[in-house]
């Protein structure tokens, strides 16, 4: 029997910088909490996730040649993930993410992800030039990405010969960031993994819940659409229909990486062969078991 394909991961890799504090903050607040250090970045908490379900995954991102980027591959490849693809700057630094939480959610936080930015033809490169595909022999098997790459790549990503038969899976990474990935909407097996406030962005609307947003983003092109909306009707959409399913309640003690759980957690629910209602209760299951512990990935 042979080992399942990685799922190549596309995007921010980094050190998470998070001060938390059980209390309720406010802009300008000074409250006692803790402040730690984690591997983090969208993509990396993606494929931690996956990792906790034993999903294969290649990591194709930027480190700089600096302690910071030399610790981040080493966590990774404790974690048993896939490096070889994993390009390593001379000339810009390993990024970082700096949050603030209170037991009312994410207070402010900070991303510094040029180093991504700059190199991101070199993160993609491997998906061309022959070490995942080609232009003449796509590759068909499953890629994340996310928000933090620059526009003009997703640009090229979304109609791009070597990235048209992936089965792509799409994090905005930010509400702010979300509309940068607008442009695969026209992308035959795209599914976005987005909340309500970047589902809206997204489609320039305002509707009130997920499963209304999730249909709607079908109606306006998308392949699959998966809309989470906190404690409220979580949905997913596909031309076959919508379903929704209600997250478990739970005591809230962290936020920050909540959707990129949900989301590499519904993935490992299709790799387990799970799908509709079933795969979003998997998904909101763990991702529940994670919002309310304070344990890493």
């Amino acid at each position: 029997m042979t080992s399942p394909a990685p799922i190549h991961c596309i995007g921010s890799v980094l050190w998470d910088i998070v001060g938390r504090s059980d209390r309720h903050m406010k802009a300008g607040h000074d409250v006692p909490g803790r402040i730690i250090r984690i591997p983090g970045g969208v993509m990396m908490n993606i494929a931690m996730a996956l990792r906790m379900h034993d999903v294969p995954v290649s990591l194709l991102t930027s480190l700089g040649a600096d302690p910071a980027g030399r610790d981040l591959l080493q966590e990774a490849t404790q974690r048993g993930m896939e490096t070889a693809l994993v390009h390593i700057s001379d000339s810009h630094p390993t990024d970082q993410y700096m949050a603030i939480e209170g037991s009312n959610g994410l207070i402010a936080a900070i991303a510094d992800a040029h180093s991504l930015e700059a190199e991101a033809d070199a993160v993609i490169a491997p998906m061309r030039d022959g070490r995942v595909g080609t232009v003449d022999a796509p590759y068909d098997g499953m890629i994340v990405c996310e928000g933090n790459l620059p526009q003009a790549t997703l640009d090229y990503m979304s109609g791009a010969a070597e990235f048209s038969m992936a089965d792509v899976r799409l994090a905005p990474a930010s509400p702010g960031k979300a509309e940068r990935l607008k442009p695969f909407f026209k992308h035959s097996k795209a599914t976005f993994y987005v909340n309500l406030i970047e589902a809206n962005i997204l489609l320039g609307t305002k509707l009130a819940t997920a499963p209304e947003a999730a249909a709607a983003m079908v109606d306006a092109g998308v392949f699959r659409a998966a809309v989470t909306d906190g404690p409220n009707m979580t949905a997913i959409a596909d031309d076959r229909g919508v379903q929704s399913a209600l997250p478990p309640a739970v005591t809230v003690l962290r936020v920050t990486g909540a959707g990129d759980v949900f989301m590499a957690s519904h993935i490992a629910a299709d790799m387990r062969g799970l799908t509709g209602a079933e795969a979003l209760d998997f998904a909101l299951t763990h991702t529940a078991t994670y919002i309310s512990t304070e344990t890493s990935l």
